[in-house]
C-alpha cells in the first residue's frame, strides 16, 4: 500500500474511495514513566515517551491501511497524523487520509 502526504501520485489518475483512519489511545507504562521523569532533571530526549509514540504511530497507520484495503484502495493520499492528550497518562494518536483506487487508463 502507497503512503504519501501529496494529494496525488505522480503519473496515476485516482478514483477516490473516501477517508481512511486509524487510532489508538496508548497509556504510559509506570516504570518508563518513572525513568522519563528522572530524565526531566537532567534535560535530553526521553526516549522512553519517543518510543511509545513510534510504536503508536505505527499502530494506527496499520489499522489506517487495513481499513482502506478493505475498501480495495491501492494507495492513500494526504496521510496526516494527530495526537491529543485524552486523560492524564494517556494519549491518542491517529492516521488519516483519503483511500484510492488507480483508474485504468
Amino acid at each position: 500500500m502507497l503512503l504519501v502526504n501529496t494529494d496525488y501520485i505522480s503519473g496515476k489518475e485516482l478514483e477516490t474511495l473516501g477517508i481512511v483512519k486509524g487510532s489508538i489511545v496508548q497509556t504510559k507504562n509506570f516504570g518508563k514513566d518513572f525513568m522519563a521523569g528522572i530524565k526531566t532533571l537532567v534535560g535530553g530526549e526521553v526516549t522512553e515517551y519517543t518510543e511509545m509514540l513510534n510504536q503508536a504511530r505505527q499502530i494506527a497507520v496499520k489499522r489506517m491501511v487495513d481499513e482502506a484495503q478493505t475498501m480495495g484502495a491501492d494507495a492513500i493520499v494526504n496521510v496526516r497524523y494527530a495526537s491529543s492528550s485524552v486523560m492524564q497518562g494517556a494519549a491518542e494518536v491517529i492516521a488519516y487520509g483519503t483511500a484510492v483506487k488507480y483508474k485504468n487508463l
